[in-house]
């Protein structure tokens, strides 16, 4: 049986739950109104109730932060960093969280985990999704192997797209320009474009939403050189969902998109150093899926399918392809028992097959389980296990026990305090096993256990503060080492603590704060800094102007022991917006880097000086 076959066989299933819905009540389930987190539980459960600092990145700051990435704007966030955000449009990224590296960050798109079984870390490209086209995320951090399984040991970001609008036709079109320079080579010439457009209605029970997107960004050389060699980006994509609503009780979506990137890159030459070259990467990436929701007087059932393709080139002196395919199917039924007690039972399958040599693949079939029980004192308990059955490594159980304790101080205030136990399993990645360079056939697989403690203090809608100290332990870490993928002999220690403020000091103005502090061995701290901070003042103008100023401050990063450390570098960046004609048309713009700090953010890559943005967005 193919893999497509499965997602076949899903909307079948969809289709046969509907003629179930026609005799079942049209009560759905009644969750809370207040402000929710959804991530850490998968329930709608107020932010006092989660047993996580969970960051929410909503409509309105994505709104507000128009003309950037989705990496640059995740980058922001409390215990994240993200390497080569900073960079040439076609460097690769590298996502660390709590030390934790990309494959240890689990990448949600609208609650289906995605992943390139071919990709050295099996992470996903942040670059294959425009801004313009998400409608939130949200990212818990900490062990979440309980509820998303091998992977979701350092974090779990969220992605939401957004949905069909309420029109029976509505389009939004979005379009800017910009410079592209770095620090040394500021000659503000036009060299960045972006452009999507997107329609979206409701006919009755019928949702649609399409959007096409592009980009093309050039001017910057990817590795430092006198030459500086301007090596292009360029990239489009196309996304289309389409739902049917068959009763209250029911109702399926389904999805397809397709984006194709061409980036220019510098590698080796013949005497194996880092040159301005002639290399290309190109990739392409298509995805199908359904996902169907049927509602019962208690509870849900929910279904998510997904079928990925992958085919990335490699044009050099040493050429390479790799492709591959990707296989989730995740079905669970969550009941709420009462207003206190909520569960949740599934099973998740998932299937990675990657081309390298050999055609190979593996499997992972997980039953799972969690509880979440809610009190009218202020206690919440929130558990679950997982029994990872992993084709390769068999069975590993996985459990988390996250309890909070929150006391009212105010009708919107209150005081919690929070704390987590949690383990988590990671598999080597069909790369580590069976790659072209370096594979080892007998790593062992990665496990964690972490443990956080927290307070959350909220006096008002308006303000918000929260600390927390972590403590990550783990074994079996893999590492290149002597050219090829070994597990470490030393167990990996990442403890830190995360702070963050969010406050309206007056009726226009705001600012949002974090700082955090990582420590671990030298042997593990790749790229990743001691100390990072972010502020951001928001000043409202009027309803219709608004205009930020953000601040980053990043310490300085240990690459390896035959490089100097990376040194700090501090960033300040502008934002306007303002909004006319009955909110129909949005002109933005910002400047980053104000100050025209050089730095590295990858050594020996170039990264991004004083540059500027300007744009306009239409929605009709």
């Amino acid at each position: 049986m193919t893999n497509k076959s499965y997602v076949l066989i899903a909307l079948c299933l969809c289709a046969q739950i509907q003629i179930i819905a026609q005799t079942v009540s049209e009560e759905s389930l009644e969750e809370p109104l207040d402000e929710v987190v959804i991530t850490d539980s998968r329930f709608n459960l107020k932010r006092e109730n989660s047993g996580k600092t969970v960051i929410k990145i909503s409509k309105e700051e994505i709104e507000n932060n128009q003309g950037r990435t989705i990496s640059e704007l995740i980058n922001t966030k409390s215990g994240i960093e993200i390497n080569g955000s900073r960079s040439n449009a076609g460097q690769n990224l590298g996502v660390y969280v709590r030390g934790g590296r990309n494959r240890q960050v689990l990448v949600l798109l609208d609650g289906v985990q995605v992943s390139d079984p071919s990709e050295l870390s099996g992470g996903y490209d942040f670059r294959l999704l425009n801004l313009s086209q998400i409608e939130s995320i949200e990212i818990i951090k900490g062990a979440a192997s309980t509820l998303y399984g091998s992977g979701a040991a350092a974090a779990v970001i969220n992605i939401t797209t957004k949905s069909a609008n309420s029109k029976k036709m509505s389009a939004a079109f979005s379009s800017s320009v910009g410079t592209n320079q770095s620090a040394s080579d500021q000659n503000y010439n036009v060299a960045d474009f972006s452009n999507s457009v997107a329609f979206s209605g409701t006919l009755n029970k019928f949702t649609y939403r399409t959007a096409f997107n592009n980009q093309f960004s050039d001017g910057l050389s990817a590795v430092i050189s006198d030459a500086n060699e301007k090596d292009a980006y360029s990239k489009y994509g196309l996304d289309t969902n389409f739902g049917y609503t068959f009763n209250p009780a029911f109702s399926i979506n389904v999805y397809g998109n397709y984006t194709d990137s061409k980036s220019n890159i510098d590698g080796y030459d013949a005497s194996f150093n880092l040159a301005d070259t002639s290399d290309e990467f190109n990739s392409k990436q298509s995805r199908i899926g359904a996902s169907s929701t049927f509602k019962y007087p208690k509870g849900s059932l929910n279904l998510n399918a997904a079928f990925s393709e992958y085919d990335r080139v490699f044009v050099s002196s040493f050429p390479s392809n790799f492709k591959s395919k990707n296989l989730v199917f995740d079905l669970y039924n969550k009941y709420v028992f009462d207003t206190t007690f909520y569960t949740i039972i599934g099973i998740n399958r998932i299937e990675n097959n990657a081309t390298f040599t050999n055609n190979v693949t593996f499997n992972i079939l997980d039953p799972y389980a969690n509880f979440v029980y809610v009190s009218d004192f202020g206690l919440t308990m929130n558990a679950g296990a997982r029994l990872n059955n992993h084709s390769e490594y068999g069975s590993h159980f996985v459990y988390n026990l996250n309890p909070s304790f929150s006391i009212k101080s105010t009708t919107n205030g209150y005081t919690k305090i929070f704390g987590s136990y949690s383990t988590s399993f990671i598999a080597p990645t069909l790369s580590f096993l069976y790659g072209d360079f370096g594979a080892n056939l007998n790593l062992d697989p990665e496990e964690n256990t972490t443990i956080e403690a927290g307070v959350e203090l909220k006096l008002t809608t308006d303000f918000r503060v929260s600390g927390l100290f972590f403590n990550r332990e783990e074994k079996n870490t893999v590492l290149w080492i002597d050219g090829g993928y070994l597990n470490a002999s030393d167990l990996l220690h990442a403890k830190g603590v995360e702070l963050e403020v969010e406050a309206t000091l007056f009726k226009k103005l705001s600012v949002q704060a974090n700082y955090t502090f990582v420590e671990y061995k030298e042997a593990f701290a790749r790229r990743i800094p001691k100390h990072k901070a972010n502020l951001q003042l928001s000043y409202n103008m009027s309803k219709a102007t608004f205009a930020s100023l953000s601040y980053q401050y990043t310490h300085q990063r240990f690459e390896n022991s035959f490089v100097p450390l990376l040194d700090r570098f501090s960033l300040f960046n502008l934002y306007v917006s303002h909004t006319a004609l009955n909110n129909t048309v949005t002109f933005f713009g910002g400047i980053d880097n104000i100050l025209n700090e050089d730095y590295e953010d990858v050594p020996s890559y170039t990264t991004k000086g004083r540059n500027v943005r300007l744009g306009l967005k239409i929605t009709l």
